[in-house]
């Protein structure tokens, strides 16, 4: 029976000890139910204002790298403007200086071509000799 007895009174000091704890938890605690509830409200609308700024500041920070980003892509386009532009002059000037180059060459044929007509003309007109006497 002693046996008995040891397990009823070391469930009867478990609940005196959880008894004594919860009196000297509400003793000592630091503020009231409802002042805890109110510090927990507070604290998640601080964490929620917290985020909504922070979510505020990431927007304006992802707008100012799209800002910057349109600049960068505008002037690179500038400057591949430029270069088709550099490239389209070249390119008009590599095809003038062909287009002279052909007509002097033209020129140069025709009168050659000009000057031996006339030298042919003249040799046979003038009677210069005939290779078969």
């Amino acid at each position: 029976m002693s046996e008995e007895n040891k397990g009823g009174s070391g469930f009867s000091w478990f609940l005196a000890g959880l008894g004594i704890g919860a009196l000297v938890g509400v003793l000592y605690a630091p503020k009231s139910g409802r002042e805890t509830r109110e510090d927990i409200v507070t604290g998640a609308r601080e964490g929620s204002e917290y985020l909504r700024q922070r979510s505020r500041e990431a927007v304006d920070q992802v707008n100012d790298y799209v800002d910057r980003g349109k600049v960068q892509v505008n002037e690179y386009v500038d400057r591949g403007r430029d270069y088709v532009d550099r490239g389209r002059a070249q390119w008009d000037d590599f095809v003038n200086q062909g287009r002279q180059f052909v007509e002097t060459q033209k020129e140069k044929v025709t009168a050659a071509v000009d000057a031996g007509k006339e030298a042919y003309v003249n040799t046979t007109t003038t009677g210069g000799g005939s290779v078969t006497e």
